[in-house]
């Protein structure tokens, strides 16, 4: 076993007029809930938040208080147990963050005041050679180059943290990493559970988001393309994918106005409890979870459904081929009405007349707005949902969760509509749900102010002093203060990540000829990680998978860790042929091996790791090559060891 081998412990182990209803509920609540129609009973385990899915909500939702989710306990045990393998790092230097020229930002005003006001001191600011490899990869998704690392050390500008985070999102690299992170929460693949969507729609839809994101598009205006999208072909307009998403089979076309409801609700609101209205009221359900949702209806629900009730989602040909694609068509024969309660199968229980209605038309469930007069049905739902600070709220605290690991509200997706005021605080029995409610609110009115610009955000949260913190902690740590953000959480590099951190340090870039997309070097690169690059069952597929990417439809990409993770970094091809000391002549180890012993322990590190070895680390890689005779071998089994340390896996 190699010297620097760690074992890694992080491993192991969502009014009544004319026959019509008006699906506000705010009147609703006057009417007895039995006289609603169908719903399901409170144990009916079609509903998935009496599934698998219940544990994401949290137990003690049950009690209206905020506690850590699950999520978050896991986190904060696993960068306790993670900062306390990473070795010191030499030269760590704290220059060019706000810290040092004593400024606090907006983010930094509120989550500091709140450390203070907890009396918790927060980690150290981390150091420059940290700091450039958390940017890089949480930014790009790629390790930094050598030189790179380097010469933004050795930059002793006030505002050099700044600069380089300017650099990054303007990079082609952001456009690729973020490009991946909206293709998961838009739930782009060729197929799930459901349907097929090709791989030439996923190709569409990849290069919808990869050029909206190009042309920093206001995400208020790329939410708004994807709600109301039109489209005869699905492989040339790549937008209209998003909807086809939502379509559900073996049921009434209400089924598939539910769903693409559900989808918008929790994609763009950050309210997974939508869907869980649509088959019944909240109460009883979602009573002790959600404040909000236990006072909702089924007919609310229906009202927000309503406004997909014009759109008609189907497969047809492509003129002029036998391609079977998809199409999303508004006001066709089969959807023209508002959303009848007709129903008695399907995928959900049955939807029948309320006394003499039999219709329900849209309306939005939290104000009770409604279409203009002549306006389009998708459209007035796009314009109502986009106007909505809960829109901005959501698209914050997304964005937040994956830059510290844990959103301000967690899971990103269980907003409770009534818990997030501080100034309206919920009745006795009830918290606050946001962590810190008026840093949530400064940087959703911020978000609005700055035209809902995703690298605006991105850059507050990046350059803040709290981002910046180490993600070591000098004292004693309790994990209770995961809230506080008072240390940065660490985060197991995607797979994806991990790939092409091990074709870029070793200098041994792979190349995969896919049918349907061509080319690709980079995995951050796919259009969708299932059966990507060398199918389902290839090996570099199987590599990548072990880092759970997700399938985007009922295997979310998880970063959990894994024995099986553990043993492909120790013995899986990828690795293995790109800690070769012979081939490719160019390669990282080739190459080194021409250098002296120190230089080649620097160079390896630097390489893959963006940092110098510890004395200690230098001390043991010298002596190991010591024996001209076990030279080559003792360098390998170096470079072997570098993949498998704990600082390697994880952005710290």
């Amino acid at each position: 076993m190699p010297a620097f081998s760690v074992f890694r412990k992080a491993f192991l182990p969502a009014v009544a007029a004319a026959g019509v209803i008006a699906g506000c509920g705010l009147f609703l609540r006057a009417q007895s809930l039995s006289d609603l129609g169908p719903q399901s009973p409170v144990s009916e385990s079609i509903c998935t938040f009496f599934g698998q899915d219940r544990a994401k909500f949290g137990v003690a939702g049950m009690a209206g208080k905020r506690v850590p989710s699950a999520n978050a306990t896991r986190l904060a045990a696993m960068t306790s147990v993670v900062a306390a393998g990473l070795p010191g790092v030499p030269g760590g230097t704290r220059t060019g963050g706000a810290a040092a020229a004593g400024q606090l930002g907006m983010i930094d005003q509120y989550l500091f005041s709140a450390m203070q006001d907890a009396d918790v001191q927060p980690a150290e600011p981390t150091t420059d050679w940290e700091f450039i490899r958390r940017a890089t990869l949480d930014l790009t998704g790629r390790i930094p180059l050598p030189v790179t690392v380097l010469s933004f050390v050795a930059d002793t500008t006030p505002n050099k943290r700044a600069t380089l985070v300017s650099q990054l999102i303007a990079s082609p690299q952001w456009v690729d990493k973020w490009t991946m992170y909206f293709g998961d929460l838009f739930k782009n693949n060729s197929s799930n559970s459901q349907i097929n969507r090709y791989q030439g729609g996923v190709e569409a839809f990849y290069t919808y988001i990869k050029s909206s994101l190009a042309a920093d598009k206001p995400y208020d205006q790329m939410t708004r393309e994807l709600i109301t999208a039109l489209g005869s072909n699905s492989f040339t307009t790549g937008e209209i994918n998003y909807n086809v998403g939502g379509v559900v089979t073996g049921g009434p076309i209400q089924d598939i106005f539910d769903q693409q409801t559900a989808n918008i609700a929790d994609t763009f609101l950050g309210i997974a409890h939508q869907n869980c209205l649509l088959c019944h009221n909240g109460e009883g359900h979602l009573t002790g979870l959600s404040l909000w949702g236990e006072q909702q209806t089924r007919v609310g629900g229906w009202g927000m459904a309503a406004f997909l009730a014009h759109t008609y989602t189907s497969t047809t040909t492509a003129p002029g081929t036998t391609t079977t694609v998809w199409s999303v068509t508004d006001s066709s024969t089969k959807a023209n009405t508002n959303y009848k309660l007709n129903t008695t199968t399907g995928n959900r229980p049955p939807r029948q007349p309320i006394g003499t209605v039999t219709s329900i038309a849209p309306s939005y469930i939290f104000t009770g707005e409604t279409p203009q007069a002549g306006e389009n049905y998708r459209t007035a739902f796009a314009r109502i949902i986009t106007a909505d600070p809960q829109f901005a709220r959501a698209t914050v605290n997304y964005m937040w969760a994956y830059f510290f690991g844990v959103g301000l509200v967690d899971p990103p997706d269980t907003f409770d509509p009534l818990r997030l005021d501080p100034d309206n605080p919920p009745p006795a029995g009830w918290t606050l749900q946001p962590s810190n409610p008026r840093l949530l609110n400064a940087l959703t009115q911020a978000f609005i102010a700055n035209k809902y610009d995703l690298q605006w955000l991105m850059t507050q949260i990046v350059n803040s002093n709290a981002y910046q913190l180490s993600s070591r902690y000098e004292g004693t740590w309790n994990d209770a203060w995961y809230s506080l953000y008072a240390r940065k959480m660490v985060r197991r590099l995607w797979g994806e990540e991990i790939h092409d951190a091990v074709a870029i340090s070793s200098n041994n870039l792979p190349s995969y000829k896919l049918t349907t997309y061509g080319t690709i070097t980079y995995a951050m690169q796919f259009p969708e990680p299932v059966g990507i690059p060398d199918g389902t069952s290839g090996n570099i597929s199987g590599f990548l998978d072990s880092f759970l990417r997700g399938n985007r439809d009922d295997q979310p990409r998880s970063e959990d860790g894994s024995i099986l993770q553990a043993l492909n970094l120790m013995n899986d091809s990828f690795i293995m042929t790109r800690t070769s000391p012979t081939t490719p002549a160019t390669g990282l180890l080739p190459t080194s091996l021409k250098l002296t012993n120190t230089q080649l322990v620097n160079t390896l590190f630097l390489a893959v790791l963006s940092r110098y070895p510890t004395t200690q680390e230098m001390t043991i890689a010298l002596g190991n090559l010591a024996s001209t005779a076990t030279r080559s071998a003792e360098a390998q089994n170096l470079l072997w060891s570098l993949y498998n340390k704990v600082d390697f896996t994880f952005n710290y």
